[in-house]
């Protein structure tokens, strides 16, 4: 009878309690932590993203200045290559006319040398023309050293040539390697500006844009324009105005086209090459970078601007427009916008020149 008994089933003991308890409390904080997990970031407030996205522009445009800056070290390197080496092409061929010359003046010479002059002057059945053409010949002699100097000489130049060659040719390699670094970084400055912008619903999109071509004030640029009193009406035109008038009215012309990132026009423009082109079309020659342009005439105050001046903005001198008056002016503002007309309280004031 006793095999038939239901076994007793014992209570839980103070240990089985204090581990279910844990197992318990476990997963609630895991089931918490789960759903926790599975919540998404909370979304950032679209002011945060403009701020985030017009960061990122800024320092895409100054790592456009300093490519800008190393294309143009980059071209120079390559045309001093070309020259070195055309240079070089150009002294070695007449290194190897020159040589030729010696070879064959140096043969002729070791052929009709093999008899003393004495006997050949006692052979001679005219001694008059032997004693002309050994005239020649010490003649020749003489022109043989010199040729020998001007062949060592030669080979000097070229040498010297072709070391200078090998010098420059590693500045561009050096410059190809920074234009490649400030590329990927421009790049990579505009992918997570697009992303940022991508965090935007439609419309607050069309608004940023909207507030974008506006142009207003942002809130970094209010202590800056409110330090300097902006140049509200039209200003006299610089002492060269009809240089002055063919940059602005190129500006004009330019009104429309889009920014691209390295650009010098016709068809596009960034915002340094907006303004050497326009000001190349007066027939002043500017430099390509804002930081080199701010340099490239006299500097004006705000209270003194003139159509033509350049205008120049950011603490790094990374931005740059041109002053049409009544305290505006056109530029390049960044990627995905075009050259347009905006007011100069739109960006930190930095400075200006006058384009001599």
């Amino acid at each position: 009878m006793a095999s038939h008994r239901k076994p007793r089933q014992r209570p839980f003991s103070g240990g089985t309690v204090r581990t279910a308890a844990t197992l318990a409390l476990a997963g609630a904080a895991t089931a918490t932590a789960f759903e926790g997990t599975s919540q998404a970031d909370p979304r950032p407030t679209p002011a945060q993203v403009e701020a985030e996205v017009n960061r990122l522009y800024e320092e895409a445009e100054a790592a456009t200045e300093r490519y800008n800056g190393a294309k143009e070290q980059a071209d120079e390197a390559e045309r001093a290559l070309t020259g070195l080496r055309d240079e070089t092409a150009r002294r070695t061929d007449r290194l190897n006319t020159a040589r030729g010359a010696l070879g064959t003046l140096a043969a002729t010479q070791y052929r009709g040398g093999s008899l003393g002059t004495a006997v050949r002057l006692a052979l001679s059945a005219d001694p008059k023309e032997y004693l002309a053409q050994a005239a020649f010949i010490a003649r020749a002699g003489d022109r043989n050293a010199a040729g020998i100097t001007a062949v060592r000489r030669g080979l000097d130049e070229v040498g010297k040539l072709r070391t200078q060659a090998a010098g420059r040719a590693s500045d561009l390699r050096t410059k190809r390697d920074e234009l490649a670094g400030h590329k990927a970084e421009i790049e990579a400055k505009l992918a997570a500006a697009r992303q940022q912008l991508a965090k935007l619903t439609a419309e607050e999109r069309a608004a940023y844009e909207a507030r974008t071509a506006a142009a207003p004030a942002p809130a970094a640029a209010a202590p800056a324009a409110a330090a300097a009193a902006p140049a509200r009406r039209a200003a006299p035109a610089p002492g060269d105005g009809s240089r002055a008038a063919r940059a602005v009215a190129f500006a004009y012309g330019a009104i429309g086209k889009p920014y691209v990132w390295g650009a010098t026009g016709p068809g596009s423009f960034d915002c340094s090459g907006l303004t050497q082109a326009a000001w190349k079309s007066a027939g002043v020659a500017l430099p390509r970078t804002t930081y080199t342009q701010i340099n490239a005439g006299r500097r004006v105050s705000r209270d003194q601007l003139a159509p033509g001046d350049l205008v120049f903005f950011y603490s790094g001198i990374t931005h740059v427009g041109m002053y049409i008056g009544n305290g505006q002016m056109i530029h390049a503002p960044r990627p995905g916008s075009t050259v347009r007309v905006a007011p100069l309280d739109s960006m930190p004031w930095a400075g200006a020149s006058r384009p001599a």
